[in-house]
C-alpha cells in the first residue's frame, strides 16, 4: 500500500459507489465486500486502521460460548461459520487453539461437555477438532500449573486464535489489491447533501498535509463501531443515540504462569463471564471484563476494580497467582453494542444491526471480529436493496487474505506476515544488521520498522509498535525503550526530520504509559 498513491486516486476520481467511513474491522470488511462486487470504493480512516477496539480484542475467532448459553444459537452459528471461512482464507493470522474448561464439582464436565458438542455440531463441516471429555489426570497434563485440589477432570474444545491487527492490515491490504482505494489519518469532517436533503458527499481532511478533499458519493457507510453515534449526529443532530458501549480489558502475562499451549476457559466467574487465559505470541492474555461506559475514548482506561478481579479470579484457578508487578501490558478495548432496554451489558446481543437515515446515510453497529466479512456482505446486500441496484454476488467466501500463501500457522516469530516474510527476509538479505533485534525481550527487527512503512502504510511509532507489530501489547515498558530508534528509522524512511522524531516519542510516551500498570 502506498499513500501516495491513494491521494492521487481520490484526485483523480470524480464519484465513488461506495465511501465507506471507519478503518476498523467492520470497515474493512465492508470495503472488501463492495469492491470485490465491483463497486468504486473509497475507506477513510480518522487515525490509524484498527487504530480502537479492532486491534485490542481477546484474540479470539470464536463463535461464542456465552451467546451459546444465552441461548443465541443463530449468532453462534453464524460465527462458527465465519470461523472456519476466516480459518481458511487466512492461515498465516489464524490458528486451531485448545482450550480447556476445568470441572471442579462431578457434573460440570458432564454439563459443559454436552454444550461443547453443541457447539461443535453448529459448526458443521467447517468445525475445527471435536471436544471431548477428559479425566483429571488428563486435564492436568494439559495444564500442569492448574490448581489440583478438587478437579475432577474437564473439557478440551477447539475454537480460533488470531492478531486482529495484523488481520486488519493484511485486509487493507487486500482491499487495495482487488482495486479499492483506503487511507489513513484522513478524517471526514462534514456531510454534504443535496436540495432534496440526501447525502451525495463529504469533506476530509488529510491529517498530514491539511489539505482538505472534497469526495462525491452514492452510498455513504457509518462503519466506525463505538463511534457510529458521532457520524449519526455529523448527519443529524438530533439523532438519537444508537449505542451502549461497554470495555473489556485484558492483562499480558509472561508465558510461564500457564507453562502450556493449551488456554484456559474459566466458564463462570463471579460477574457471570467467562474469563479466558490464552497462550498468545509467547505470552499470555488474561481477560476480559465487561463494564458498562457513558461515552467512547480512543484511549480507554482500566479501573482498578477491573485489573484486581482479573488478577484475583485467575489466580483462583492457577497455582502462581499473578500480581501487579507481573503485568506486562494493560490494554483496554470498547464494545460497540446495540443500546437495549437491559442494564446489564453482558446480556447484551453480539448481533449485528443496519439502519438508513432520512439523508440514506447507511450505518452499522454490534457484531465482533468474527463476523466481519458476513457483515459487509449484509450490509453490501441492504444497500443494492435500498437503492434498487442490480443485484451482486458476494465473491468474499473463498477469497483468500493477503499474505495467505502460507498453508500452516508456522513457530516463526514472523509467521504473521505469511507470504511477506520472504520480502521481510530479502531486506535482511541487503542489510544485515537490519536483522538484529531492537530489543532483547521484543521481537522486534529494524527490517520490519521499514517493511511497515513502505508497504504497510505506518505513519507513526505506535502504527508501528502496537499494530505492524504487537511490542506495545507484548510488553509495554520494553516498547518505550525501543520508542527513540523506531522514531529514528521512521524518520529516515519518511524524509522527516529531528522535531518530528521528538514529537513522535512524546506522543508515543503519552499513550505507552495508559498499558503499564504502576
Amino acid at each position: 500500500m502506498n499513500r501516495a498513491a491513494m491521494l492521487q486516486k481520490i484526485k483523480e476520481t470524480d464519484i465513488w459507489d461506495f465511501v465507506i467511513i471507519g478503518g476498523g474491522a467492520t470497515g474493512l470488511g465492508t470495503a472488501l465486500e463492495a469492491v470485490t462486487r465491483g463497486y468504486k470504493t473509497l475507506l477513510l480512516e480518522k487515525y490509524d486502521f484498527a487504530k480502537g477496539t479492532s486491534s485490542r480484542s481477546t484474540k479470539m475467532v470464536h463463535g461464542g460460548v456465552r451467546y451459546l448459553a444465552q441461548g443465541n444459537i443463530n449468532l453462534v452459528r453464524e460465527a462458527l461459520q465465519e470461523r472456519g471461512l476466516l480459518r481458511k482464507n487466512a492461515p498465516h493470522l489464524v490458528k486451531n487453539q485448545a482450550f480447556l474448561i476445568p470441572a471442579y464439582r462431578w457434573y460440570e464436565k458432564w454439563f459443559y461437555g454436552i454444550g461443547m458438542k453443541v457447539y461443535d455440531a453448529l459448526a458443521g463441516k467447517l468445525g475445527l477438532l471435536p471436544s471431548q471429555i477428559v479425566s483429571r489426570p488428563t486435564a492436568l497434563s494439559k495444564l500442569p500449573l492448574l490448581k489440583a485440589q478438587g478437579l475432577n477432570g474437564g473439557v478440551v474444545y477447539y475454537d480460533g486464535q488470531f492478531d486482529d491487527a495484523r488481520l486488519a492490515v493484511n485486509l487493507a491490504e487486500t482491499i487495495a489489491e482487488q482495486g479499492g482505494t483506503i487511507l489513513n489519518y484522513f478524517p471526514v469532517v462534514n456531510l454534504s447533501k443535496n436540495p432534496h436533503q440526501r447525502l451525495n458527499g463529504l469533506l476530509a481532511q488529510d491529517s498530514e498535509s491539511g489539505q482538505e478533499y472534497p469526495i462525491k458519493a452514492r452510498m455513504i457507510v457509518n462503519a466506525t463501531g463505538v463511534f457510529a453515534d458521532q457520524v449519526l449526529a455529523m448527519d443529524n443532530p438530533q439523532a438519537p443515540r444508537m449505542l451502549k458501549p461497554s470495555q473489556g480489558i485484558h492483562l499480558v502475562l509472561d508465558k510461564s504462569f500457564l507453562n502450556s499451549d493449551t488456554a484456559l476457559m474459566i466458564p463462570r466467574t463471579s460477574d457471570g463471564r467467562v474469563l479466558f487465559v490464552v497462550p498468545w505470541h509467547d505470552k499470555l492474555v488474561v481477560g476480559t471484563t465487561d463494564t458498562p461506559v457513558e461515552t467512547a475514548d480512543l484511549e480507554p482506561q482500566a479501573h482498578e476494580s477491573e485489573i484486581d478481579f482479573i488478577l484475583k479470579t485467575a489466580g483462583n484457578y492457577l497455582n502462581r497467582p499473578p500480581q501487579r508487578s507481573d503485568v506486562l501490558s494493560v490494554y483496554v478495548g470498547l464494545r460497540p453494542l446495540v443500546a437495549t432496554n437491559t442494564h446489564k451489558t453482558k446480556d447484551i446481543s453480539r448481533n449485528h444491526k443496519i439502519i438508513t437515515s432520512p439523508s440514506d446515510l447507511i450505518t452499522i453497529i454490534g457484531g465482533k471480529w468474527t463476523t466481519f466479512r458476513k457483515m459487509g456482505e449484509d450490509l453490501i446486500d441492504f444497500a443494492e436493496r435500498h437503492f434498487k441496484l442490480a443485484p451482486t454476488q458476494s465473491r468474499t467466501q473463498d477469497l483468500l487474505i493477503h499474505g495467505a500463501d502460507l498453508v500452516m500457522f508456522t513457530s516463526s516469530e514472523l509467521s504473521y506476515y505469511g507470504s511477506d516474510i520472504e520480502e521481510i527476509q530479502a531486506l535482511v538479505q541487503q542489510n544485515p544488521a537490519w536483522g538484529n533485534n531492537l530489543h532483547p525481550n521484543l521481537p522486534l527487527n529494524t527490517a520490519q520498522v521499514v517493511w511497515a512503512v513502505r508497504e504497510e502504510m505506518a505513519r507513526e511509532i505506535e502504527d508501528v509498535l502496537a499494530r505492524r507489530t504487537r511490542c506495545l501489547l507484548l510488553d509495554a515498558r520494553a516498547s518505550l525503550v525501543v520508542a527513540s530508534e523506531v522514531a529514528k528509522i521512521m524518520a529516515q524512511e519518511l524524509g522527516y526530520d529531528l522535531s518530528w522524531q521528538a514529537l513522535q516519542i512524546e506522543k508515543f510516551k503519552d499513550i505507552a504509559q495508559k498499558y503499564i500498570l504502576v
